[in-house]
């Protein structure tokens, strides 16, 4: 007797084989007509999709986000003994050159260095007393993306996808927009899933060209020939599985057959912005040359997150906002490619009523010292690394706005009140698309292990609006 298609899902239906061919169950039935079931939540969700905004090389909180006027009044004397950093490497305090004004309604403090994000201050949670447990830069991603400062865990991303799944069959629920000018430090790494399932990794979309490399032929073929060619690489690769059952990578590898065939179309047609407006490019700084680059994955993301994608995450080539020398310029120099498409995303979000639905992470993974970095003997002006206390911002997404949440000290060093470990900012991401940190979890080397692990993590209820 000739075994069908789905008589091989039913029979494979069992373990988490039967998760993955489970999936493609689903996405055969969307295709007949009907509707998906919404996923399980463990609350009402605010916030139904993500994009993060990375910044890798941590950003000075009291450049930016943190106005300190002690730092200013003291600089270029000796920091205080009981905030001084830890190493010994920073002798001098520096203030900044920075002005800082009150913004919107809320009167919340941004830098002269951001005209566009601060415009949306209403919208924006600023957390000023983040603080994290390693001041190498490797250490403090996995941290800031995974939860632990051990590398080769889930990301913050590959747990969204995990726990939501995905909104459209068409397209992967986390993809990962690097920066076309070189690998951000930690690469792939960035929108791993870990020791997740594969098909929960971030998929990379390109700026320019195909946005999915391989994702075309290289051969124009009819569509009759391409379905059947579809549909035999489908019955080998089932027949392949039906030999090798529970195989983690090998139903992933199928699933992403089945996904990168529905994504020809549904991918390009995606970031095709030949639809877009003139106004919408120069809103996104696509007429300067050092926006454009960050302008234009910004109105990508936007266009995912709008056609289902659960989770985007933008990146920096390297680490740019590592300003151990020169930071005034450093700093100015990011924020002059970043600002005014993060505060176009922010505004095209609201406008299209996107916002209240969208949360947006905008951090790093950690700040800059208040005093100037001491290199051999000598102070160049730069910041160090700072894990000790420092800012990061959310808005849209559940976020009560025109708000400030926690502080570091009088001159910037360490975070003193509300103090805000990684863990409770995961913890409080999760809750806002639904998710119970505590109960997300993944069985994995006789454990069931979570995002915010170790922790005694807390949700931040009043960042919640």
């Amino acid at each position: 007797m000739k075994t069908t298609r789905r008589d091989a899902l039913i029979q494979f239906g069992s373990g988490f084989g039967g998760l993955a061919l489970a999936s493609m169950l689903h996405s055969q039935v969307v295709a007949d007509g009907y509707q998906p079931s919404p996923p399980k939540t463990d609350f009402l969700p605010r916030a139904r999709a993500v994009i993060q905004l990375y910044m890798h090389g941590g950003p000075s909180h009291v450049d930016l986000l943190d106005p300190k006027p002690l730092l200013n009044r003291y600089h270029g004397t000796a920091p205080p003994d009981e905030v001084a950093d830890d190493e010994k490497r920073t002798t001098h305090l520096m203030g900044s050159p920075f002005r800082f004004q009150r913004c919107g309604e809320s009167g919340l403090e941004f830098s002269e260095l951001q005209p566009y994000v601060s415009q949306h201050a209403d919208d924006i949670a600023v957390v000023r007393s983040m603080f994290t447990e390693h001041r190498n830069h490797e250490q403090a991603i996995w941290m800031a993306q995974t939860g632990l400062t051990t590398a080769g865990r889930p990301t913050l991303g590959g747990w969204t996808a995990y726990g939501l799944g995905t909104e459209n069959r068409n397209l992967p629920a986390f993809v990962a927009l690097p920066d076309p000018g070189g690998a951000s430090v930690d690469g792939v790494r960035n929108w791993s899933s870990g020791w997740l399932p594969p098909q929960y990794q971030g998929t990379v979309f390109r700026e320019s060209g195909n946005p999915v490399l391989h994702l075309k032929p290289s051969i124009t073929r009819s569509q009759s020939v391409e379905a059947a060619r579809a549909s035999l690489l489908r019955q080998l690769n089932e027949k392949h599985l039906t030999e090798r059952p529970g195989n983690a990578e090998l139903e992933a590898r199928i699933e992403s057959f089945e996904l990168a065939g529905r994504m020809q179309l549904a991918a390009t047609s995606a970031l095709d912005l030949s639809d877009e407006t003139e106004s919408t490019f120069k809103m996104y700084g696509f007429d300067n040359e050092t926006t454009k680059s960050y302008g234009k994955r910004c109105l990508m993301a936007r266009r995912l997150i709008e056609r289902g994608v659960r989770f985007v995450s933008l990146f920096m080539a390297g680490q740019p906002w590592d300003t151990h020398t020169n930071n005034n310029k450093g700093t100015k120099s990011c924020c002059a490619r970043t600002d005014q498409p993060v505060g176009a995303l922010l505004a095209d979000l609201k406008q299209r009523g996107l916002l209240d639905s969208t949360l947006v992470l905008w951090g790093g993974e950690f700040g800059r010292t208040p005093a100037a970095e001491n290199r051999n003997g000598k102070a160049e002006y730069g910041r160090d690394h700072h894990p000790y206390g420092f800012s990061v911002w959310m808005a849209g997404g559940g976020i009560k706005g025109g708000q400030h949440y926690g502080a570091t000290d009088d001159f910037g060093y360490r975070s003193v009140v509300n103090r805000t470990q990684t863990a409770d900012l995961h913890a409080t991401i999760l809750h806002l698309l639904g998710l119970d940190h505590e109960t997300l979890t993944w069985h994995h080397n006789g454990r069931d292990e979570r995002l915010t692990d170790v922790y005694d993590a807390r949700v931040i209820e009043s960042l919640i609006a």
